[in-house]
């Protein structure tokens, strides 16, 4: 006859300390994953702890707006872009945005695939200098500019402005004819250097 097996207990009852201990660790773990990202969503939301200086040199559009929302149509670019709108006649200061557009293009060398240039206009360009732009600038993109979403969008921006758009179309930076090329490219290439899209 084989003696009887027998069996454990039921595993033995926690004690409350201890189980006060493991909410803690649970409760400490979620903390130190969740918390950074409830702080960050907050800083964004409300604009706290904001650091007052900064490493860009055009105007950080942080409001989500895209190419869309600022009147240009028919624009599906899928690569960075330097966007140049002119919502007037084009002036000179249009002229030297459209062309700081293009040699910040050409300037980003090795990344230059990365980046296209354009131009959205609300009223048609002169007969000259649409010659001129088909016959020296080749790889410029142009588009129709609506003046009444510009207006909106836009806010308080005057004449030609210059914007970083981004892959998916979002507006990131805004620069006027006052900027300078070397800051714009800065900029841009700081943008392609951390993007982890386009």
């Amino acid at each position: 006859m084989n003696p009887a097996i027998a069996m454990p207990d039921a595993s033995p009852e926690v004690p409350p300390s201890q189980r006060r201990r493991g909410r803690l660790q649970l409760i400490l773990i979620l903390a130190i994953v969740i918390g950074p990202m409830i702080l960050a969503t907050a800083m964004y939301q409300w604009r706290f702890w904001v650091p007052e200086t900064r490493s860009y040199h055009g105007e950080l559009i942080g409001t989500g707006q895209s190419r869309a929302d600022l009147g240009v149509v028919g624009a599906d670019e899928q690569r960075w872009q330097l966007l140049v709108t002119v919502p007037a006649v084009c002036d000179e200061a249009c002229k030297e945005l459209i062309f700081l557009a293009r040699q910040v293009h050409i300037g980003l060398n090795r990344d230059v695939s990365r980046a296209a240039h354009g131009v959205a206009t609300a009223q048609p360009l002169t007969d000259d200098y649409d010659a001129q732009l088909q016959r020296e600038y080749p790889q410029l993109a142009r588009y129709q500019l609506e003046l009444d979403a510009y207006n909106k969008a836009a806010g308080k921006a005057e004449g030609a402005q210059l914007w970083i758009v981004d892959p998916r179309g979002n507006l990131v930076l805004r620069y006027d004819a006052t900027s300078k090329g070397k800051a714009i490219l800065n900029d841009l290439r700081h943008l392609l250097k951390i993007s982890q899209i386009g």
